[in-house]
């Protein structure tokens, strides 16, 4: 069984008339689940609020706040990073919605358009939200790469291989070079 956190709600059992509000705001335990599902080393605040809507007889729109507070290894030092979110949710949730066939890639309008699921885990959508959200790549305030902007990672004492030596065939045109200042002092 799963630490994470659940708030399952059933479109079923609301009320289609008027919205319903929500508030999660999980505890240290279930913080700690939440950042392993993530795969950060922590998050220390988290909070998502926001209301369901019915729209129609049968449609529902999801409106709500995402606040977290998540720790990252900074891709640099690998030192702790804390990086701050605030994100606006928006979703709607279609009864008849129906996805593209296949050989059909026209993009929609609404991309926040969802079939219409018999039961809603608000944490899943708060966890997808907090994942698009995060950074990629997150610095430590005040760290550089390099002089030039690019990253260079190597043991002390040794010279960092650089990103034309990396190339596949790097290797080979030293090979080249090599063989042919070899033949040139054979002459």
């Amino acid at each position: 069984m799963s630490d994470l956190p659940r708030h399952r709600v059933r479109f079923a059992d609301l009320p289609n008339r008027k919205r319903t509000g929500f508030d999660l705001q999980p505890d240290a335990q279930a913080r700690a689940a939440l950042a392993q599902e993530l795969g950060v080393p922590g998050l220390r605040k988290f909070r998502f609020e926001g209301v369901l809507s019915p729209m129609g007889k049968s449609d529902w729109r999801l409106e709500g706040t995402l606040g977290a507070t998540v720790e990252q290894a900074c891709v640099v030092t690998l030192e702790p990073v804390n990086t701050r979110i605030d994100e606006t949710v928006a979703r709607t949730f279609m009864a008849d919605f129906e996805y593209p066939a296949a050989e059909e890639v026209e993009l929609t309008e609404d991309d926040t358009a969802d079939p219409l699921p018999a039961t809603l885990d608000l944490y899943d959508v708060a966890l997808e939200a907090l994942a698009l959200a995060l950074p990629a790549y997150p610095r430590k305030e005040g760290v550089e790469t390099g002089t030039d902007g690019r990253a260079m990672f190597t043991e002390p004492g040794k010279t960092p291989m650089t990103d034309e030596e990396a190339r596949p065939f790097a290797g080979l045109q030293a090979l080249r070079d090599s063989l042919a200042s070899k033949d040139e002092t054979d002459d």
